[in-house]
């Protein structure tokens, strides 16, 4: 059965970033939409998050990855037509959490040392190291466009607190990445443990969906059939 699949971005990246996985998610006869998020606030984005939600017509799934799952834990809470979340190598916050505060329930991952204030005083990853800090296992190539195409947030992502949490009234499934260097493979495997996902683990970079999507659309593609 044709599902539509609306797939969400993580920070330092754009829609672009999902571009190995939704050709293979459309071959499989889905209707896919890669949202653009501004990354200035959690309320903003899933307020645009939620937009491209509701304008879909028949069951939705909503995948996430990174500070995504963030995005759309808020942003699919309530919406009737969500039949599930896939959170690839994602935030999975509860009420009143924060990116910030999660971050320290375990080790810091070497990639955040990278992390500073850029032009406008976003944050950015050095381009120098963010091949290796963020996709160490994707293709030279695909690491140096990551590198250049990445987009800046602002610091509020880390302190905006997280409201009424999707995955307590939706199945999911939770793709871990174990060599990550962004996100804390231990704090994946607490939010997949917390929200009963159905579970995955991938020898990968932070940038599973670059590395891996062939992987990574088959979690996806098992959860439009349910």
């Amino acid at each position: 059965m044709s599902r539509n699949i609306v797939l969400v971005h993580g920070a330092w990246a754009d829609g672009s970033s999902w571009s190995k996985v939704i050709p293979l998610l459309q071959a499989a006869g889905h209707n896919v939409v890669a949202v653009q998020n501004q990354m200035q606030s959690l309320d903003g984005d899933s307020a645009n998050t939620r937009a491209t939600i509701d304008a879909m017509s028949g069951p939705t799934i909503v995948v996430g990855h990174s500070y995504g799952g963030a995005v759309m834990t808020s942003a699919a809470a309530g919406a009737s037509n969500v039949a599930g979340l896939v959170y690839i190598a994602a935030y999975a916050p509860d009420e009143g959490e924060t990116l910030g505060g999660l971050g320290t329930k375990f080790a810091a991952p070497s990639g955040l040392q990278y992390i500073a204030p850029g032009p406008g005083g976003l944050l950015y990853i050095d381009r120098a190291h963010m091949p290796q800090a963020f996709a160490a296992d994707a293709s030279p190539g695909d690491g140096a466009i990551l590198a250049a195409t990445q987009r800046p947030i602002s610091g509020a992502l880390f302190t905006d607190k997280m409201g009424t949490p999707a995955w307590k009234q939706l199945k999911s499934w939770y793709q871990v990445s174990s060599n990550d260097l962004m996100i804390s493979p231990d704090l994946q495997r607490f939010f997949a443990a917390r929200a009963g996902s159905k579970t995955i683990s991938l020898p990968s970079s932070h940038a599973s969906l670059v590395a891996h999507p062939k992987e990574v659309a088959a979690l996806i593609l098992e959860a439009c059939a349910g």
